[in-house]
């Protein structure tokens, strides 16, 4: 069965797409930890990270490179954080989020944004990359 990632990149669910090329997309979460927590993942299917051969993990790290950077450049704070956790969708995803106090980066604290918000920031980091 197709991961909900898999069936963003297939255009079957909705996204807030922030960048995307042949081989990864990246999107805002809709469950932010905060304001501009940016996922990237692999548009081929893999559960755990470190079973991409080198050259997809290598790939997924320079396209979050570049993501991190433009999110950055967009989203005032301190800097980015990145998260590779895996348990709760078996698909690999990068967690690109600004950080400002530790706390951003537990998964326990959450932010809210309406619609408007998230085209608004996903346009605005997306033309940065």
């Amino acid at each position: 069965m197709a991961s909900i990632f898999t069936k963003i990149i297939n255009g079957e669910i909705p996204c807030y797409k922030v960048a995307e090329d042949d081989k990864h997309i990246a999107f805002l979460d809709i469950n932010p930890n905060a304001k501009g927590h940016t996922l990237c993942v692999p548009k081929e299917e893999e559960n755990k990270v470190f079973d991409l051969n080198k050259e997809a993990y290598s790939d997924l790290m320079d396209f979050s490179r570049k993501v991190a950077i433009a999110l950055e450049q967009t989203v005032p704070c301190k800097r980015v954080g990145m998260s590779v956790i895996g348990l709760e969708v078996p698909h690999v995803h990068v967690h690109l989020i600004p950080l400002n106090d530790m706390r951003d980066m537990t998964f326990q604290h959450k932010v809210s944004l309406n619609e408007k918000e998230f085209v608004e920031l996903a346009d605005a980091i997306g033309a940065k990359v």
